[in-house]
């Protein structure tokens, strides 16, 4: 399978939650992509992209978990006009689901990133980091520390560095190609 079809064929952010969303699963995105904010550093960062950096987002708009990241990614994609987001629905694409499986199991988000001639960058999958954390502190308690400290961001916050800290590596993976510098003359 071309990896890079199914980003041809994804859908927009609207056109995802327009497709997929119930009225109820619109209103849930709608109101966390209300409290993503990001820092000016952050949209600094994001708008001194170069590369086109072409990013597949397997998800699902019934999913918390895609509820609470997917929307972090589309304001990534309003601050940067070289990141070209596009979303599948997991339970259609069942090919793809069967690929990107995260410890055997059918997790969302996924996420892939492509060059701008469709070759695979990096795929991230599931929850961020921060969210694990967050997820033993509250699910194990002093039973099993993880002998790192959950900072003092909220989780929102954290969760949007967690990803921009990925979109940045993949970026610096692409600028830094010797194919593509050869290509861009730079």
């Amino acid at each position: 399978m071309n990896l890079f079809d199914k980003f041809q064929q994804g859908l927009t952010y609207n056109d995802f939650l327009g497709r997929y969303g119930t009225d109820v699963h619109k209103e849930r995105w709608k109101a966390f992509h209300a409290t993503v904010k990001l820092t000016p550093a952050q949209t600094e960062l994001l708008g001194s992209f170069t590369r086109e950096m072409n990013v597949l987002c397997m998800a699902g708009a019934w999913c918390g978990d895609c509820v609470n990241q997917c929307p972090i990614f589309d304001c990534f994609a309003a601050a940067s006009p070289v990141f070209k987001l596009r979303f599948v629905d997991r339970d259609e694409h069942a090919d793809l689901q069967s690929l990107l499986r995260v410890n055997g199991g059918n997790r969302v988000p996924v996420v892939m990133i492509f060059s701008e001639d469709g070759e695979e960058v990096a795929r991230f999958g599931d929850r961020t980091i921060s969210k694990y954390r967050q997820l033993m502190k509250d699910q194990t308690g002093p039973n099993c520390p993880t002998g790192i400290t959950i900072g003092a961001d909220p989780l929102t916050a954290q969760v949007t560095q967690d990803w921009l800290d990925i979109f940045e590596r993949a970026q610096w993976i692409l600028r830094l190609s010797s194919r593509l510098r050869q290509k861009h003359n730079d």
